[in-house]
Parts: structure tokens; C-alpha cells; sequence
């Protein structure tokens, strides 16, 4: 299963449906490693891969995230002959939802849950002044200052912050320059919206705006935590998840997905 673009950690042939996974900016597959564990048996948990980054690190990133997704629906389809769901986190939250829209738009199939956590959506517009034009040391202080998302030990060795910088500028890039067409559509399945109490750049108003993306039944669910809850925050996550995607597993979302 495991492509350029797709990272199955734990292979389960006999797996009943695929969880894919879409990470923040700078981020790579590698931030799902772990969640096999924690997950059903029955569920194969496939993180995505962009370009510029770990077992991709000699590709150019891409910092236009249409392109981004018009390259990922191709990539995914063959691995979407089981039900499937989406977790994406900040920019991968926005790049799910638009592979979401994408694969609807194009007559399916559509995953039967979008969890989407840490990012208002798409259409929303930017309180903040931009990011991605900024000098290297600015991008690098104002990163920390919104997000805090760079490990002390990358951002203390300047090598480490070289091989990350072009990924994260990349993908902030993307983010801040996406322009979704007007009159969109909203999805057919059901969102799940997750956040942390302590996020400063994604309060529950941005959490709430993503009702307006679907069709199907809506939740919000806030974790104590700041925009990187998820860590802390891991076991109520995937439990979370577990009971979400059960009746995935049990046949019963496939049913409603296809009548």
C-alpha cells in the first residue's frame, strides 16, 4: 500500500476500512506513526506523504495547495476501494476537506467521515497578517509565536531548520495563498470538528464555521490544550475516533454512504 504520496505503517490486509491522515504544515507521515496502535485491528491507518519532506525530501515542496490536491486524488483512488474516512490537523485539515470536495465533485467516492481539527475552514478569510513572505528568522519567530510548532532541538540547530524550512514555507504558502472557488457545494458525510481549549488562532467560532461544509450530521468536540492538543491530549483523541468509525467497521456507514 505504501506509495510516495501514502504511509501505511502497519499494513492490515484484512482490513475492514483505511483512516488517511493529513498533517500540519511541516509535518509528514510520520506524525500518524503511532496511531495503528491505538486504533482497531480492523482499520488501516494510511498517513499522507508531500512532497519535500522525509523519504521525499529531494522533491521540490508545493507551495499551491489546488495543485496539491489534484495530484492527491489520483493518487488516492486506488486506495479507496474500502470505506475510508479523513483525519486532517491545521493544514491538513483544509487540504482533507478540498480532497473531500474534490472526490464529490468528481462523482465519488467520498469518505464516509471528515474529522478536521486545529483550522477554520477553507473559505473563511485570514485575520492574520501573512506569513509566508516574510525573511527566514521572522517566518521562524513568528511560526513559534503563533504555533510553537518547531521542536526546540530542530530550531536550535541550524542544519535541522535548514531541511525544514522549504516543507513549512511551502505549506504556509499554500494555506495563505488558497482561493476556494464561490458558490461551493457542501459534502454529503459528516463532519467532526476537533480543537484545543488554549488555541489562540482557532477559537470555537472557527471550529463552528465548518457546519456550513456539509450536508450530513455536525459535531464540535474542544480538548484542553493549545493548537498542538493532540499530544497531550492522544488517548481521548483515538478514543474519540474508535467509537466515531465504529459503525464504519461494522458495515453500517457503508450502507448509508451508498443509498
Amino acid at each position: 500500500m505504501n506509495t510516495p504520496w501514502l504511509q501505511c505503517f502497519a499494513p492490515r490486509p484484512a482490513a475492514k476500512a483505511r483512516l488517511f491522515c493529513f498533517s500540519h504544515a511541516g509535518g509528514g507521515a510520520a506524525s500518524y506513526r503511532l496511531w495503528s496502535t491505538a486504533l482497531p485491528a480492523d482499520l488501516e491507518v494510511c498517513a499522507i506523504q508531500l512532497p519535500g519532506r522525509a523519504n521525499r525530501l529531494r522533491e521540490p515542496a508545493q507551495g499551491n495547495l489546488a495543485a496539491l490536491v489534484a495530484a492527491l486524488v489520483p493518487a488516492l483512488r486506488p486506495s479507496l476501494n474500502l470505506p475510508f474516512a479523513f483525519f486532517g490537523h491545521s493544514m491538513g485539515a483544509v487540504l482533507a476537506g478540498e480532497v473531500a470536495r474534490a472526490l464529490q465533485a468528481q462523482g465519488g467516492p467520498v469518505p464516509a467521515h471528515l474529522f478536521v481539527s486545529g483550522r477554520r475552514p477553507a473559505h473563511w478569510p485570514n485575520p492574520d497578517p501573512l506569513l509566508h513572505p516574510l525573511s527566514d528568522a521572522d517566518f521562524v519567530a513568528e511560526i513559534q509565536r503563533r504555533y510553537g510548532g518547531i521542536p526546540p532541538e530542530v530550531a536550535a540547530h541550524e542544519e535541522l531548520l535548514e531541511l525544514l524550512l522549504p516543507s513549512l514555507r511551502a505549506d504556509i504558502r499554500a494555506l495563505e495563498t488558497h482561493q476556494p472557488p464561490s458558490g461551493r457545494v457542501p459534502l454529503d458525510c459528516p463532519i467532526s470538528v476537533f480543537g484545543g481549549s488554549d488555541d489562540p488562532l482557532t477559537p470555537r467560532e472557527h471550529l463552528e464555521g465548518w457546519r456550513s461544509e456539509t450536508r450530513g450530521p455536525f459535531r464540535v468536540r474542544v480538548f484542553p490544550g493549545d493548537h498542538f492538543y493532540l499530544q497531550p491530549q492522544g488517548d481521548a483523541l483515538l478514543a474519540d475516533l474508535t467509537v466515531t468509525l465504529a459503525p464504519l467497521l461494522a458495515g453500517s456507514l457503508v450502507r448509508e454512504a451508498t443509498t
